[in-house]
């Protein structure tokens, strides 16, 4: 067993790397949406008589899903989807001259997600989303959340500031992974 809660700045200090991509696709009420989301971080800590334990985890996931797209005034819209939300984890310790362990885990979860889209001024918007899944068909459940203020500096360009927020328990027999990610996000927006 391995446990890891970390802050903001230690992640800083402890992050090997870290993307994510987000992807729109629109056709008259129709959507689809996937993100890609990958972080790798490492750390040590100290165990008695001098050993220390090294730990790293590395996660991707891919979420896609698909759905409609509703106008609820000129302001503003919302987007209801369903899909599937691919998981790949893979952590391992190692205490150096003495033992490691790893585990590799891969599933695939059902998630329902909203997307709303409101228009504050005539260059700002803001943008909140949510999905929840698992519900014991993959992991015992996942969820995230995100918000962003965005500008449009030029026609198909916007900047953005927001929040993210993902997080995932998943239990098969012995094996248990209970891992979230949050953090601010700043991002750019090209539409083609």
């Amino acid at each position: 067993t391995a446990h890891v809660n970390t802050s903001f700045s230690d992640v800083l200090d402890n992050l090997d790397a870290a993307a994510f991509l987000d992807g729109t696709a629109r056709k008259g009420h129709y959507v689809l949406h996937g993100d890609l989301s990958y972080a790798s971080t490492s750390d040590k800590a100290a165990l008695p008589m001098g050993l220390s334990a090294h730990a790293k985890v590395k996660q991707t996931s891919l979420t896609l899903t698909g759905g409609r797209n509703w106008m609820l005034n000129p302001q503003s819209s919302l987007d209801l989807m369903a899909g599937l939300r691919l998981w790949q984890i893979k952590a391992e310790v190692n205490v150096p001259g003495l033992a490691s362990a790893q585990s590799n885990t891969s599933f695939v979860d059902p998630v329902i997600a909203a997307r709303w889209r409101y228009d504050i001024a005539p260059r700002w918007s803001t943008l909140f989303y949510a999905d929840i899944g698992g519900l014991n068909m993959g992991s015992k459940f996942t969820w995230q959340v995100h918000g962003s203020v965005n500008y449009q500096v030029k026609e198909n360009i916007y900047v953005s500031l927001g929040y993210r927020h993902l997080s995932v328990d998943y239990r098969d027999g012995g094996k248990q992974l209970d891992f979230s990610q949050s953090g601010p996000i700043i991002g750019a927006t090209f539409r083609f």
